[in-house]
Parts: structure tokens; sequence; C-alpha cells
């Protein structure tokens, strides 16, 4: 199961088959984190991926600059370690 770090601190979070994506997996945890569309059109859960790989369920509509995802529709498929603001 990946590992989530979150912002550079010692709070990990365990990604499991359960979730369906990144942003799901934080709620569940009671980790507030910004989010509007839930689909990857807005861009309002946007975050910085300092480390790791992820992968899309749905191609995001909205733009992604290198070095950032979109934590409502991505999952991670090695341990990551992100910035939430």
């Amino acid at each position: 199961m990946p590992k989530i770090k979150l912002n550079g601190g010692d709070a990990v979070v365990e990604y499991t088959d359960n979730h369906p994506n990144l942003l799901i997996a934080l709620e569940n945890e009671n980790i507030e984190v910004n989010y509007h569309c839930r689909e990857g059109f807005c861009g309002a859960c946007r975050c910085k991926l300092v480390s790791g790989e992820v992968v899309y369920n749905l191609e995001p509509l909205a733009f992604v600059r290198k070095g950032e995802i979109l934590l409502c529709c991505s999952q991670p498929t090695s341990d990551i370690e992100i910035i939430v603001e």
C-alpha cells in the first residue's frame, strides 16, 4: 500500500484499494483539503507533488503544471509526498 506524506511533516496516510482517489483517502483521515468539482474540471484540489508517482483515473481538464497533481482524480503508484495548502 502506498503511503502519503503531507507537507513535509511526520503525518503519513496509507492509501488502500478502498479509496478511488487521493482526495477521498485524505478526507477519510479527516484531513481538510480544498476541492470543488471532484472531477478534474476546476483545479481547486491542485497540490504540489514533491516525490513519487501518480496515475489519473480520468485525464483532468483543469490546467496542471509539472510537479502538480489534482487530488480528486489521481491515485498513487508509489509512496508520495505532497504539499497541500
